[in-house]
C-alpha cells in the first residue's frame, strides 16, 4: 500500500469559495492520516490571497504550512471575501494569522521547487485548482539552491500525478458542448503548457463534474456553527449571497488526489488533452497518453457529495 501522499495545493483562492472548502478538506484528510499538506501556493495576484490561506491553515491548527504567492499573475481584483484576512477587532486580527500580505510570502515557483526537492521520489501529488501559472513556471525553471535539476526533471522525479480542476470534457447543463472553463481561459498559455505537456500522469476534473455536486448551503449553516467566527462559513456566506448551493469543482480534485481508486469517480481511458486558441479543451483517447478525466454516474454523485460535505465540515482536531 502506498504511503499517504504529500499534497501541494495550488489555488486561486479568492475568486470562488470552493477553493476554501477544498483547503478545509485537505486539513480534514490530514487529520485522518490520509495525506500531508506540504505547502500551498496561490495563483491569484492579490495581496490578501496568501494571507487568507494563512487564516485557514491557522484555524485548522497548522499555522506553519509554507505559503507561496504568484508574482505578476492574473485576477488582481479583491473579490467578495479576501477582505476577511485584513479585518481587526480591538487591534487584533479577527481571524488569527501571521502573513500580512502576499509580498511577504516567498515566490510560488521557488517554494514549489524547494518543497519538491525535499520530498521522496514519486511521493507528491499536486492539486491544482486555480490557474496554471505557477506550474507552468515550475516546468520552465532552472536549477537553483534547492535542486540542480530543472523544473521538468524535478517534477518527473518527485510527482506521482497531478489532480487538476480545469477544462470541460462532456456536455454541461443546458446541453452546451463547447464550454470555455474559467481556470483555463484566465491564463491560456500556462494552461496549454501544463495540460498538454506535463511529464507525469494527469487527472482532470472538468467543469461538468463539479457543477453536478452542489455544496448545500444548509450544511454550512448546520455543520460549521461550532464556533462563532468560522472562516470557511463566512467565506461561503459572503460569496454565495443570496444563499444558494455552490458547485464543488475544486473539492473533487482534492478527493481524487487522495483517493484515486476509491470509486468516487470513473476515469476515462488514457489520452491527450488538446487546446484551441480560445482555451477550449478537448480529449483524444490514445494508449500512450498520460491524461485522464473524471466521469461520474448518479450513484457516484450521491456518494461523492456526501463525502465532500463530511470532509469539508469536519472540525479541527
Amino acid at each position: 500500500m502506498a504511503a499517504p501522499p504529500g499534497i501541494i495545493f495550488d489555488t486561486d483562492i479568492g475568486n470562488d469559495v470552493d477553493d476554501a472548502l477544498a483547503l478545509a478538506m485537505i486539513h480534514s484528510l490530514q487529520s485522518r492520516g490520509h495525506c500531508r499538506l506540504l505547502c500551498v501556493t496561490s495563483t491569484k495576484d492579490h495581496p490578501l490571497s496568501a494571507p487568507l490561506i494563512d487564516v485557514i491553515n491557522t484555524f485548522y491548527g497548522r499555522p506553519d504550512i509554507p505559503i507561496g504567492a504568484v508574482r505578476k499573475g492574473v485576477t488582481p481584483a479583491e473579490g467578495k471575501f479576501l477582505g476577511m484576512a485584513s479585518e481587526r477587532r480591538q487591534g487584533k486580527w479577527r481571524y488569527p494569522h501571521d502573513l500580512a500580505g502576499g509580498a511577504d510570502a516567498p515566490d510560488a515557483t521557488a517554494l514549489l521547487r524547494k518543497t519538491l526537492a525535499a520530498e521522496p521520489d514519486r511521493s507528491v501529488v499536486i492539486v491544482q485548482v486555480g490557474f496554471s501559472t505557477n506550474l507552468a513556471r515550475l516546468l520552465e525553471s532552472s536549477g537553483d539552491d534547492a535542486s540542480p535539476l530543472s523544473g521538468r526533471e524535478l517534477v518527473t522525479r518527485k510527482v506521482r500525478f497531478i489532480s487538476v480542476m480545469a477544462g470541460s470534457f462532456a456536455p454541461v447543463p443546458g446541453g452546451r458542448t463547447r464550454h470555455l472553463e474559467y481556470n483555463v481561459v484566465q491564463d491560456i498559455p500556462s494552461a496549454r503548457k501544463v495540460l498538454t505537456a506535463w511529464p507525469t500522469p494527469v487527472i482532470c476534473s472538468g467543469y461538468e463534474i463539479g457543477v453536478r455536486l452542489r455544496f448545500p448551503h444548509r450544511a454550512v449553516a448546520d455543520r460549521f456553527n461550532y464556533v462563532d467566527d468560522h472562516p470557511i462559513a463566512e467565506a461561503y456566506r459572503r460569496y454565495c449571497a443570496p444563499e444558494h448551493d455552490r458547485p464543488s469543482w475544486d473539492l473533487t480534485s482534492v478527493l481524487v488526489a487522495v483517493f484515486p481508486d476509491a470509486g468516487y469517480f470513473e476515469l476515462s481511458p488514457p489520452g491527450k488533452i488538446h487546446m484551441s486558441d480560445d482555451g477550449f479543451t478537448y480529449f483524444e483517447e490514445h494508449p500512450d497518453g498520460n491524461c485522464r478525466y473524471l466521469r461520474m454516474n448518479e450513484r457516484q454523485q450521491a456518494r461523492t457529495l456526501e463525502a465532500l460535505v463530511q470532509l469539508a465540515s469536519q472540525p479541527p482536531k
